[in-house]
């Protein structure tokens, strides 16, 4: 798909403007920072989109207050006694040392055990976690591909897991592939779930359109109730909305 991505100043405003052969203008807020999005139809003007900004203005700001004011995770350190979430639910870190290899565990409702050789540092103390992290979302998505392909009437060909900055999730159509943030195996298997038929259902409409909410309407009925769910749980340091 052929775009072209330019950047208009509206006001004290950067508006990151990407042209692309769609049919409607759509406008979002995006995180850490509230930054100011506009996908366009290849068409439409620099002053077209500059009155679409300013007729969101109050939305726009609104968006970015609820950035600034939402609960944030300060940087791990990943030592005892630091909090971590996983499928909702927040754990106490406890750091073990002692020889042999790394493991976790989930000791107790409220403890995390982080074991690893004496004199691992930091930073492949998260690695470690995140490694864990990957394998136990992994392990959620066959049986949530299982029972959506035949619901909403597609096949996901590849279903990836990366970190991601912006999104919870992202889809090619073409290739009928599905990438889903890392991140969302912190928060509540619901909302994991609601991601997965959210792209899902790009495979049958790219855009968020009506005809997207329609059919997201149809398959999943509470679906914004999750999202305002997956958007109230505490962000990460570098964190993100859907």
């Amino acid at each position: 798909m052929n775009t072209e991505q330019t950047t208009l100043k509206i006001n004290e405003l950067e508006v990151s403007v990407v042209r692309k052969p769609i049919k409607h203008l759509h406008l979002g807020v995006y995180p850490p920072d509230g930054k100011v999005r506009v996908a366009a139809p290849v068409h439409i003007d620099d002053e077209t989109i500059r009155l679409a900004v300013i007729a969101r203005w109050s939305w726009i700001r609104k968006q970015q207050q609820r950035f600034q004011e939402q609960e944030r995770q300060s940087q791990r350190e990943m030592v005892t006694g630091e909090s971590h979430y996983f499928l909702g639910r927040r754990y106490r870190l406890d750091l073990v040392e002692q020889p042999g290899p790394p493991r976790i565990r989930i000791r107790n409702a409220h403890t995390l055990e982080l074991a690893v050789p004496p004199g691992t540092d930091a930073a492949a103390r998260r690695a470690i976690l995140d490694r864990w992290y990957r394998r136990q979302l992994r392990a959620l998505l066959p049986a949530l591909l299982q029972k959506w392909e035949p619901v909403i009437g597609v096949q996901v060909r590849e279903l990836r897991i990366k970190k991601m900055k912006t999104r919870w999730g992202t889809c090619n159509a073409e290739a009928a592939r599905i990438w889903l943030n890392l991140e969302l195996v912190k928060k509540p298997p619901q909302c994991i779930e609601y991601v997965l038929v959210h792209e899902m259902v790009h495979l049958l409409e790219r855009s968020h359109n009506e005809r997207f909410v329609a059919f997201m309407d149809r398959f999943l009925p509470q679906w914004r109730l999750l999202r305002d769910e997956l958007n109230r749980a505490p962000l990460a340091h570098a964190a993100w909305k859907y």
